[in-house]
């Protein structure tokens, strides 16, 4: 039996308009990608890693392993039903439309203006240039579920929309989201490498795992 939970995608920064979105997801339907990339020598009997004899030896052995930022795949749901039966009338006009406009301007490039002020790229002089040509940058975001809080850059929104409105306004839409974790010296991504090694190290006291 599936149980949807509660997550958010926030912008960290000064944007116009704020960006933040929550949405419900099935947890167990997240996929997370972590891969390495193994250049090592040809020679003969290290061709998947370097010779060694003890743990001493691994920072050879693991000479020419790059480790690529993890990725994340996440289907998730925006439906207007619970609001539009309450009389909201904003969803009763546009259904789920301005979450799915909240995605969209995640994803799209930003310029720097007065005070520090982030806006759409697009809505600037010179607007029509392509995206990221001048002094554009993507969205920093921070992806919240459960004990979580990673930052993120949005890679992708595929958007299917299921139902509409009779001015074909979307109120029920599934979204499926990409992202790439933004690993750096960053408060969030510290925080989180903290949590993991916490919980390593409580697997290790407790046994789980132990064979």
């Amino acid at each position: 039996m599936s149980v949807m939970q509660r997550g958010a995608l926030i912008e960290y920064g000064l944007s116009l308009p704020p960006l933040a979105l929550i949405f419900d997801f099935n947890p167990q339907q997240i996929s997370r990608t972590r891969t390495m990339t193994i250049k090592t020598g040809d020679a003969p009997g290290s061709r998947g890693g370097y010779d060694f004899t003890s743990p001493l030896e691994t920072p050879r052995v693991a000479q020419g392993v790059e480790m690529q930022a993890e990725t994340f795949s996440i289907d998730i749901l925006l439906d207007a039903t619970d609001d539009m039966n309450d009389g909201n009338p904003i969803a009763n006009s546009f259904g789920v439309q301005p979450q799915i406009d909240t995605l969209r301007s995640m994803l799209e490039p930003k310029v720097q203006g007065p005070l520090g002020v982030r806006t759409l790229a697009s809505l600037t002089p010179g607007g029509g240039a392509r995206a990221f040509e001048r002094d554009e940058t993507a969205s920093v975001l921070i992806f919240h579920w459960g004990l979580q809080n990673l930052p993120v850059f949005l890679t992708g929104v595929a958007q299917k929309e299921v139902l509409h409105l009779p001015n074909l306004s979307p109120y029920r839409a599934e979204m499926q989201l990409s992202m790439q974790v933004i690993e750096s010296a960053n408060p969030f991504y510290t925080a989180d490498k903290i949590r993991q090694t916490a919980m390593s190290a409580l697997n290790a006291a407790t046994g789980f795992g132990a064979f």
